[in-house]
């Protein structure tokens, strides 16, 4: 209730910024907005309930565990973060691990086997798992490329719609495949990674072609983006200035609802850290209100994955 005592202080103090030129100065509680990452890798040292293939190089000379993350999240100002298993191995226990441990802080978005059709079998049940929230996917190596023409993946789909899993899924440069799995499975939420940019795309010079496959995309509803992994596709230094136009196409097309911030901090960590990649939304893309902004850096990734 606003008393005549309260609305006479505020009116002296706006007469007297009038006469003064000096604002007065109001008292407000601090902004607090929920942030989530919307990707990051944890993996630990190679054991045997945790063996690295052969040959694998992961984004660190040293793993990434959730020991090693929490603090780096919490100096950044990081609440939450979607934990997406290491692209080097299928096995989702170590992320599920540091969910259970800190399920305030992380959830999974685990990985399949995708080149073995009998993986269809667990995605019934796969929300059983306690704190498993979906499933990723890449599309990167000629093999599993493949699949994406040859039909040999479109269980995947049909079954994920019928459990209602949200799919991450990283296909850079080959987005022009998504358009008839998103419109033949209005149920299925798709999350496409890393706006489906990489490195290699920014280097030939095919972003803008590149983007225009994504925002081919947002004319159908189940189709979301993250705004992830942006320092690799950047040709620059922080604060990565020639990505801003490219990304405003993206959220003008998708909207902050359909929008998700997210870093893959450990894939270009030399070139920002995780601070510097929240700055760069909260700070360098004027484009965004505030509100929308409430909505990019967690609100949205939250809603999608229903993550209360």
């Amino acid at each position: 209730m606003i008393t005549r005592r309260k609305m006479l202080g505020s009116s002296i103090a706006a007469g007297a910024a009038l006469t003064t030129g000096v604002q007065p100065v109001w008292s407000q509680t601090p902004r607090k907005r929920m942030i989530v990452d919307a990707q990051v890798h944890l993996w630990k040292a190679s054991s045997p309930d945790y063996p690295w293939p052969e040959g694998t190089k992961p984004q660190l000379p040293e793993p990434f565990t959730y020991e090693r993350a929490l603090p780096l999240m919490d100096a950044a100002g990081i609440d939450r973060a979607v934990i997406v298993p290491a692209t080097f191995s299928d096995i989702n226990t170590y992320a599920l691990e540091a969910a259970a441990r800190h399920p305030t802080r992380f959830k999974v978005m685990g990985r399949i086997p995708i080149e073995n059709p009998k993986s269809a079998d667990l995605l019934p049940k796969w929300k059983d798992q306690p704190h498993m929230l979906g499933v990723r996917v890449t599309f990167v190596s000629p093999k599993h490329a493949a699949l994406l023409t040859d039909g040999g993946i479109s269980w995947l789909w049909s079954e994920a719609e019928k459990a209602k899993l949200p799919i991450m899924f990283f296909a850079a440069g080959r987005l022009n495949h998504f358009g008839p799995i998103a419109e033949k499975h209005p149920g299925l939420m798709l999350i496409v990674d890393h706006m489906g940019v990489n490195a290699a795309i920014a280097k030939d010079g095919k972003m803008a072609e590149s983007i225009g496959q994504l925002v081919a995309l947002a004319k159908y509803p189940n189709v979301s983006v993250k705004l992830s992994n942006l320092p690799n596709a950047s040709l620059e230094p922080y604060p990565f200035k020639d990505l801003h136009d490219h990304i405003k196409r993206v959220y003008d097309a998708f909207g902050p609802r359909r929008c998700h911030w997210g870093t893959d901090v450990t894939n270009g960590l030399g070139r920002s850290d995780w601070k510097q990649r929240l700055v760069h939304f909260t700070e360098e893309l004027k484009f965004m209100s505030e509100d929308d902004k409430d909505w990019v850096l967690g609100r949205s990734i939250l809603q999608k994955l229903q993550w209360a």
